[in-house]
């Protein structure tokens, strides 16, 4: 289960067990991601964590806009090392906390190279219609992917 503390240092910690991660996918750091301070900027670490997303919700069989109408509700990003460009950088994403309406994807960000933990994140998500601007119960079919996530 996620869990969210306090750290002086940080203003939160997010702490994941490894259980939670079943899928893996690896993205570049481009020269474009980089910002003033000559790092990966966090405009660029979202849109990275929404592209796993993406990659990880299609490769379960999931099309976030057309068949289980996703919309991602909030999103909890931890900074713990600084990436780079052309930087290697793996994305390894789970699920937790389902609830009745949604529930959690999380990521634990590695630069493999040399083994070092960039960021975690956590982004809620609930499915939602669109055309009512509604929120709706999590379809069976999607909790059914993850067998092993408990429902609140």
């Amino acid at each position: 289960m996620p869990r969210i503390r306090f750290d002086p240092m940080a203003r939160i910690a997010l702490d994941f067990a490894d259980d939670l991660f079943c899928y893996t996918t690896d993205l570049t750091v481009r020269i474009t991601d980089i910002n003033g301070a000559n790092h990966l900027g966090n405009d660029s670490m979202i849109s990275m964590i929404s592209e796993a997303r993406a990659r990880f919700l299609f490769d379960y069989g999931v099309e976030e806009t057309t068949d289980e109408k996703i919309i991602v509700t909030d999103l909890a990003t931890t900074y713990l090392a600084e990436a780079y460009t052309r930087d290697q950088l793996r994305f390894e994403v789970g699920v937790a906390d389902f609830n009745r309406y949604g529930g959690d994807i999380v990521f634990r960000i590695t630069r493999p190279r040399d083994c070092t933990l960039i960021a975690m994140a956590k982004s809620g998500f609930v499915f939602f219609d669109y055309a009512t601007k509604k929120v709706l119960p999590m379809p069976e079919s999607f909790a059914a992917r993850f067998p092993g996530v408990s429902r609140a």
